[in-house]
């Protein structure tokens, strides 16, 4: 043996304590890292099933959370009525009502139901209101979001010009906005 071996040797069979310690270190030691091992393969294996089902529904074969989606979004995906015109009124109401929930007033509105894609099955909706800045945001995510299928096509803002007595943009914005749905009822 190595003098190095016979002192540590020596120390511990004189001193319990030291050898208690360094038992219970070591000790802690794998604990600790057994403990952190757990952890990542919990965590591994949580990322893997959140990997899966998204594989799952991108592949088609598992509805991502259909009866929340139809409870949040009631409606059908297509506009409806018995005529593209009734269509047509059915997809103004709809973009109407949406402005109207945020707060904007509709200023003129034309529906179009023989544009360039009335032969597919759309119906074209442009629209001028004003509303708050802030507001925009909400009707577009009510517009893309909801119930039927909506397309925006066309945005075009208009912001009040600032002068020295008005205030700092907190005022209404014009929009014209291009929608568009897709009707059923012809096929």
């Amino acid at each position: 043996m190595s003098a190095a071996a016979n002192i540590v040797t020596r120390t511990l069979a004189q001193s319990p304590l030291i050898a208690v310690v360094l038992y219970l270190a070591v000790l802690g030691g794998l604990v600790t890292t057994s403990a952190l091992a757990i952890g990542d393969i919990l965590d591994h294996q949580r990322t893997l099933a959140q990997s899966s089902d998204l594989l799952e529904q991108l592949r088609g074969r598992k509805p991502r959370g259909a009866a929340a989606l139809s409870a949040e979004h009631p409606g059908t995906p297509f506009l409806e009525g018995p005529t593209v015109t009734v269509a047509g009124a059915a997809l103004l109401q709809r973009v109407a009502s949406a402005i109207g929930n945020v707060g904007g007033t509709v200023q003129s509105s034309q529906v179009d139901v023989l544009g360039t894609q009335a032969k597919d099955g759309f119906v074209g909706l442009v629209v001028s209101c004003e509303m708050e800045q802030a507001s925009l945001q909400k009707l577009l995510y009510d517009l893309e979001v909801g119930m039927p299928y909506l397309f925006v096509d066309q945005l075009d803002v208009q912001v009040p010009q600032l002068t020295a007595t008005s205030d700092t943009g907190t005022g209404r914005i014009r929009v014209v906005l291009g929608v568009s749905g897709q009707w059923q009822g012809g096929k």
